[in-house]
């Protein structure tokens, strides 16, 4: 069975009738906020994109794009998408967006590499956001001001579902605590990166890890990042590298950590080049998407994803994904989720 957490005692307070109104409520209500708090506009976007242009985000590296032939054009082969982060910037030159606006769309994808369980499903549903910057936005304390308006657009949904739903009760923490990944890996050394995330999570109730994709302390990563989106080697003023990050909350369905958003500012020309050296992946450079940034042509921007179903399974207080959205899951867990009282679609 792949990993599954089974709350004690878990009992959903809401009907699978009142879980599809309540999914239908969070996802109008939140993008609305989003919308209007980061001035972003919405815009159409793809499912796929031709393989070997060097737009598809390629996560950690390692997973598997789902990949057909297109007849039409010759066999010639299409990726779902893994995210849109380098789509997303393509579409903020073509529209010609001024700095401080930006856009949004509804990503949806199929991740075939996914350990199933509570929060990682086969289907991945988020809003993919990016905003055009300026330099002298590049820094943390920018980050630091988008990533409280992005949770202040949450707290706002939290209450709203909380009216609609008098058998939920509120649990977000009212502020976001910051922390860099190697202070986190200095304040827990003993612990692995997972358990650093729910130790902190656990203390402050909504924390964003910062410099997420560098080496730490320890030789090691706390988390991989893809080279050529975010911007996870330039120094920042408190002297650490980095100017991305990971916002998680502390579920107390699952007693654990769960990650809401992944998200930066993107690299320049100067982080990128430095990024594929150190990823040894240089290559990238004749690519598409590459050759535009690299020649000025791609703005400035800051931009990250948000889990649309995992943001209407911690507000409705679900313990597993599957009760937010239908995918395939094995035998054995649905057995087990059955047998707990946890309906999945």
């Amino acid at each position: 069975m792949s990993y599954l957490i089974i709350p004690e005692k878990y009992k959903p307070l809401m009907s699978m009738q009142q879980t599809e109104q309540g999914i239908k409520l969070i996802k109008e209500f939140f993008q609305q906020n989003l919308s209007t708090g980061l001035q972003l506009r919405r815009v159409t976007a793809p499912l796929f994109v031709l393989k070997g242009m060097g737009i598809n985000d390629d996560l950690n590296g390692v997973e598997r794009a789902v990949t057909f032939p297109i007849k039409d054009l010759g066999d010639a082969k299409a990726e779902v998408v893994h995210s849109l982060a380098k789509w997303k910037r393509l579409t903020l030159a073509e529209y010609e967006v001024k700095p401080g606006y930006g856009i949004y769309t509804d990503m949806n994808a199929i991740r075939a590499d996914e350990s199933l369980g509570n929060l990682h499903s086969l289907y991945v549903d988020q809003w993919d956001w990016e905003r055009v910057i300026t330099a002298d936005d590049r820094n943390i304390d920018f980050l630091k001001r988008i990533v409280r308006k992005i949770y202040s657009a949450m707290l706002r949904t939290e209450y709203l579902i909380n009216e609609t739903y008098p058998q939920l009760e509120p649990f977000l923490a009212r502020e976001v605590f910051f922390i860099h990944s190697e202070e986190l890996r200095r304040l827990y050394p003993d612990k692995t990166p997972k358990e650093r995330e729910d130790a902190i999570c656990r203390e402050h109730g909504a924390v964003f890890i910062m410099g997420i994709g560098g080496k730490l302390g320890d030789g090691k990563e706390h988390d991989l990042r893809a080279p050529d989106y975010d911007d996870w080697t330039t120094p920042n003023q408190d002297g650490f590298m980095g100017l991305n990050g990971d916002l998680l909350v502390w579920n107390p369905i699952l007693g654990r950590a769960m990650e809401l958003s992944s998200m930066g500012i993107r690299v320049d020309k100067e982080s990128m080049l430095r990024q594929l050296e150190l990823c040894g992946k240089e290559e990238r450079k004749e690519l598409y998407f590459h050759k535009k940034l690299l020649a000025g042509e791609l703005p400035l921007s800051i931009g990250g994803g948000i889990g649309q179903s995992r943001l209407c399974m911690l507000f409705l207080q679900k313990a597993h994904i599957g009760e937010i959205q239908a995918s395939i899951w094995p035998d054995d867990m649905r057995a087990a989720c059955a047998k707990a009282g946890i309906q999945l679609i």
